[in-house]
């Protein structure tokens, strides 16, 4: 691992400072940049998310992708903490501490708009930044896609009545083409994309895929410095404003963060999943979709809701926090027995 990689958590450090610094004094142009959405998928954003996944997808081997089927340990302690767990845990910690710990400070009603918020984020799995994740501990690529797929699939069908019975609201409109959009975005595109680039260098030669994929893989760390400061340039306004109130937010965020990779993690280590499968089964549930949470909080609530606020302090926590869990996992990476290889036979 080169300096660069190795120095990640500083230089991601360095990009929410200068996004704020560009936010705060050059607002107009995050302004217009902000309005650049298809379906509430911010192009730039997309377009930086592209950089970061697509190196990861090139290492996608179809013939390997069949073989997770033998191996369902991993794939099946991700739909269990992601459907199972996650949803509910969110949802009392959330009323935990803004029911309990912050009551005498923060009212009701406003209350009630956060906790909404952060239940809409234990709802939505990660789709995107997953592949960044398990691209930075070495994880299985062929695994990944298919944990986030299955997520995926799943999310169509759960996402609305999971979120209507937490939130105890009748009716749940789901953006789906939000949903549709994104899925075809940041998994389908790419990974054709990744097959057909794959598939043309290695018929030329594996050194000259090689080569490629060495040339291409900064591209992933560069996407994910300026999809920081994207993000934080574009709530700098909200984070100077509304400090105080951000990291009343931010705190139970990190406490369930912290708690599903946590468990997950240990799971994962008890029942003697691979490394290469256990992180980022870890990632998956432990990050959150926020483009769906987001787009559900502003249609249901409004755009200057606690609901939308708690959605997007949930993006600007999640960065920073999962490299610090992607570190955690590199180091403890001895942990776990047979980590250069995926267990077929569970």
């Amino acid at each position: 691992m080169g300096l660069f990689e190795r120095l990640l958590t500083l230089w991601v450090l360095i990009a929410i400072a200068i996004g704020i610094y560009l936010g705060d004094r050059f607002p107009s142009i995050f302004i217009e940049a902000a309005q650049l959405e298809v379906a509430s998928i911010n192009i730039p954003i997309a377009i930086f998310i592209w950089l970061m996944i697509f190196p990861m997808m090139l290492h996608i081997d179809f013939s390997s992708l069949l073989q997770v089927g033998r191996s369902p340990k991993g794939l099946l302690l991700t739909l269990a903490i992601n459907w199972c767990v996650k949803p509910f845990t969110m949802a009392a910690i959330a009323w935990f501490f803004f029911n309990v710990i912050y009551d005498p400070f923060v009212p009701t009603e406003q209350a009630k708009g956060y906790i909404a918020g952060m239940i809409l984020l234990g709802v939505a799995p990660c789709t995107a930044m997953v592949f960044v994740w398990s691209q930075l501990v070495k994880g299985d690529a062929n695994y990944t896609l298919a944990q986030v797929s299955i997520n995926d699939l799943i999310m169509v069908f759960a996402f609305a009545p999971i979120s209507a019975f937490l939130l105890g609201v009748n009716h749940i409109e789901v953006p789906w083409q939000t949903l549709l959009v994104a899925v075809i975005l940041y998994i389908i595109l790419p990974l054709i994309v990744g097959v057909l680039v794959r598939a043309t260098l290695l018929h030329r030669s594996p050194k000259t895929f090689a080569a490629f994929c060495d040339h291409i893989k900064p591209f992933s760390i560069v996407g994910l410095i300026l999809t920081v400061i994207l993000l934080f340039g574009f709530q700098a306004q909200t984070i100077l404003n509304q400090t105080s109130i951000m990291l009343l937010i931010a705190i139970p965020l990190i406490f369930q963060t912290l708690f599903i990779f946590a468990l997950t993690y240990a799971i994962a280590l008890w029942i003697n999943i691979p490394f290469t499968i256990a992180a980022p089964a870890s990632f998956i549930g432990t990050s959150n979709f926020f483009e769906l949470a987001v787009a559900v909080a502003i249609a249901l609530f409004g755009l200057n809701s606690g609901a939308a606020l708690a959605t997007v302090v949930g993006v600007l926590v999640e960065v920073p926090l999962m490299l610090c869990l992607v570190s955690f996992a590199k180091r403890t990476k001895h942990w776990f027995k047979n980590t250069n290889k995926m267990q077929l036979n569970d």
